[in-house]
């Protein structure tokens, strides 16, 4: 088994160094030249910089990002009725849960939770997004952002 001891300089390094050899070996390429594989070198004109060729990719078109905390995020502040399913029973059965009600106002989402502020109460729930259902708006969503999805 090799152990290492870090940060010290061991014997026969310092040895090396005080007889001038280098600890890892540096070669020099001729002006303009640079190795390009195990035969070969690649001619530049010495002093002088190739630019990089110009990209002609269009720019990347802004992806949709509809997850469901993204949606209930754009939508804070909203009205809406919130169903979550908490799993009842011991571990590994196979019964339903118990759905949970809430009407309440989005405070906060996040990607596995969601903050909601009863409406009739001050009381606020944090729910797992895992147990979350669906949920009812009395008004339209915003969908991404700047664009409220249109009424029928």
């Amino acid at each position: 088994m090799t152990y290492y001891n870090w940060g010290q300089t061991s014997q026969p390094v310092q040895q090396a160094v005080q007889a001038g050899q280098q600890q890892f070996p540096t070669t020099q390429f001729p002006a303009g030249q640079f190795p390009t594989g195990q035969f070969g070198y690649a001619q530049f004109p010495a002093g002088q910089v190739t630019p990089p060729a110009l990209s002609t990719v269009a720019p990347a078109v802004r992806r949709e990002e509809s997850y469901i905390e993204n949606i209930l995020r754009l939508n804070r502040g909203k009205i809406g009725t919130f169903y979550f399913t908490i799993p009842s029973g011991e571990v590994g059965e196979t019964q339903g849960g118990t759905t949970r009600v809430v009407r309440g106002a989005i405070v906060e989402a996040g990607r596995d939770h969601a903050i909601i502020a009863e409406v009739d109460t001050t009381h606020h729930y944090l729910f797992p997004m895992i147990y979350f259902d669906f949920a009812e708006f009395d008004e339209p969503l915003t969908y991404l952002p700047g664009s409220p999805l249109p009424l029928r």
